[in-house]
């Protein structure tokens, strides 16, 4: 979700002129303070899924001690995969259409919200994600730009979601990974999508409602469509 900072915030006009080229600027453009925040994220993120996958494993099937590191280690690399990268190019869905506007557009992690998805995952087996956002300084950004970038990272997740299709016709740990590609990316583009508080779809919708309505209704064909293959 990103988050748009206005010239109040202290030092990051100049930061904006330093970095910004206006409409020469590269289409990637980071830093590495940038690469730490996405890192940290991604890391942490995964591992509280992998907690959340495992409490619904157990809960199912209950395993031994001896094959319980080598259980969680597979959820955490699925994890990584999966809703890890899921998030990271949702994120940088916003970065890149942000930049395209020639605005500063980085992504920065809240550290208390990543501890707080790592505990909540522990202690009752419940994510709550909220690990962050792409924060953008752009002074000439029009209602029309900012709705695009909001409407990005839902559309990278579909295009992801479409992605990972190609592993459903494998077994075992590849349909697993595909499997839930699938899911959690369907999740994240139509849980951004609804029309409240700082979520995406908000921003869409104050844009354009012909888009909004036609992007959540793509987002449900699309869902259906693989709940057909899915089930």
């Amino acid at each position: 979700m990103p988050e748009i900072e206005q010239s109040r915030v202290a030092g990051l006009e100049q930061v904006h002129f330093q970095t910004v080229r206006s409409k020469k600027m590269a289409i990637f453009n980071t830093s590495s303070t940038e690469l730490k925040h996405l890192f940290i994220s991604w890391v942490a993120i995964s591992y509280a899924f992998a907690i959340m996958l495992a409490w619904m494993e157990l809960k199912r099937k209950p395993v031994s001690s001896e094959i319980f590191g080598p259980f969680i280690a597979d959820l955490f690399i699925i994890s990584l995969i999966t809703v890890g990268i899921s998030f990271i190019f949702h994120e940088m869905g916003h970065k890149f259409v942000a930049q395209k506007y020639g605005a500063w557009a980085e992504f920065r992690m809240s550290f208390g919200m990543l501890l707080l998805a790592i505990y909540m995952a522990w202690q009752i087996g419940i994510l709550f994600a909220a690990p962050g956002a792409v924060q953008i300084f752009g002074p000439h950004i029009t209602k029309e730009q900012y709705g695009k970038i909001a409407a990005s990272g839902p559309v990278m997740n579909l295009f992801l979601a479409f992605a990972f299709m190609p592993l459903l016709t494998d077994t075992g740990f590849l349909y697993d990974i595909g499997r839930l590609g699938v899911i959690i990316n369907l999740l994240l583009a139509g849980f951004n999508m609804l029309p409240i508080s700082v979520l995406d779809g908000r921003k869409v919708l104050a844009w354009s409602p012909i888009v909004y309505i036609g992007l959540f209704m793509t987002i449900i064909v699309v869902g259906m469509f693989f709940v057909g293959i899915l089930l």
